[in-house]
């Protein structure tokens, strides 16, 4: 038996206090990942999750509103190079277009001085579990039955029933329209960050990527008639006729505001401020790109702007690097 599961097994038979914080992370990652590759079934070289997506870049201008919440360079005014990757969620590269999931954004964004900030956006206010040991029930309950191939309803509704948390993002996404392009929906980082102005002087916030173009949704009419493959190309038309561009935006915590919940959407009386533009001005002419080997992770923060206490960010790193590790491993047996 592996060390790690041998751990886990002693841990598991004795209490959980034999496990050190490290290694619970480590096995927490890796039941997270493992559980998405059993959800989707093998996808060698894929992510495990958002596997259907495209490389894009552009660039990021902040401004002065950005600057008063955060002395980060990125809002100093200077044009910001940008990675950028868009996707469908879900750990299948075949993901139909048409699916009632998330739209991702991933960017990564490259800062004088070697600095890097990375991001992973999805089109709902709100994430899927409150807490990092929910992740990889919450997919068990919706991987199918190999008897049924079907996920069994019975499953679902009793992990629902125990964890109402985990139904608000499905709840959200069920409303929704099927976005009609990448570059007309909303993205919102749904975890909470510190901006730091000044030493002492701060204020937590959640932001979102708005579509200067407006949102656009697909009515049911309109899905009948459309294949499963439209997004990618719908965007690269998009951006050859203009660049597509987002207002960034910041939400202010006020005094109650949960910071470590990512399924509680803060009260819309919040103040938003606009901080900055990103802009997409190229989108790759295939599936691959500059942003395939980027893990995008939260974590990785530039001096002015740091993660809150919010047990799903900081748990995030882990899994990220994990599924990097080994969709590398088989690209490079292929």
């Amino acid at each position: 038996m592996k060390p790690l599961l041998l751990a886990v097994a002693a841990s598991a038979a004795l209490g959980s206090t034999l496990l050190s914080p490290q290694v619970f992370a480590q096995s927490q990652a890796e039941a997270q990942v493992n559980a998405l590759e059993g959800l989707a079934g093998p996808q060698p070289g894929s992510r495990r999750s958002g596997a259907k997506g495209i490389c894009a870049s552009g660039h990021f201008i902040g401004n002065a509103a950005g600057r008063e919440l955060s002395r980060a360079s990125v809002f100093k005014g200077d044009r910001i190079p940008v990675v950028a990757r868009f996707s469908v969620g879900g750990g299948s590269p075949k993901a139909s277009d048409k699916a009632k999931s998330v739209r991702g954004l991933a960017l990564q964004f490259q800062l004088p001085g070697g600095e890097q900030w990375q991001m992973a956006n999805i089109s709902a206010p709100v994430f899927f579990v409150s807490k990092p040991e929910q992740f990889a029930p919450f997919v068990q309950a919706r991987t199918a039955d190999p008897a049924t191939g079907k996920p069994d309803p019975e499953k679902i509704k009793a992990f629902s029933a125990a964890n109402p948390d985990t139904t608000r993002q499905g709840a959200y996404l069920a409303q929704a329209p099927v976005p009609a392009s990448y570059g007309a929906v909303n993205y919102w980082g749904v975890n909470a960050f510190e901006f730091e102005a000044a030493p002492g002087k701060s204020r937590f916030a959640r932001w979102q990527f708005v579509p200067d173009a407006g949102v656009l949704g697909l009515t049911e009419e309109q899905l009948k008639s459309m294949g499963d493959e439209f997004l990618a190309g719908e965007l690269r038309e998009r951006v050859a006729k203009a660049p597509v561009s987002f207002d960034f935006r910041l939400q202010l915590a006020e005094a109650g505001d949960n910071l470590t919940d990512p399924t509680l959407a803060w009260p819309d009386a919040r103040t938003v401020v606009s901080a900055g533009k990103l802009v997409i001005d190229k989108v790759a002419d295939g599936m691959g790109g500059a942003c395939d080997a980027m893990t995008f992770n939260p974590l990785v923060l530039p001096a002015g702007i740091k993660p809150s206490a919010d047990p799903v960010l900081n748990a995030r790193a882990a899994p990220y690097a994990l599924s990097l590790g080994r969709r590398l491993s088989e690209a490079a047996k292929k």
